[in-house]
């Protein structure tokens, strides 16, 4: 019964693990910047 809870506590992280890489990686502060919405209205 030990060794199941461990198996899925392993594929627990491993999946948080992959999720947080794919939502992270490549970015230098983690968020994307919001836009401001005043300037989107002065493009138009």
């Amino acid at each position: 019964m030990g060794l199941i809870l461990l198996e899925a506590l392993g594929a627990l992280l491993l999946l948080v693990l992959i999720v947080w890489w794919t939502m992270f990686s490549g970015r230098k502060k983690g968020e994307l910047p919001q836009a401001n919405p005043a300037d989107h209205e002065q493009k138009k």
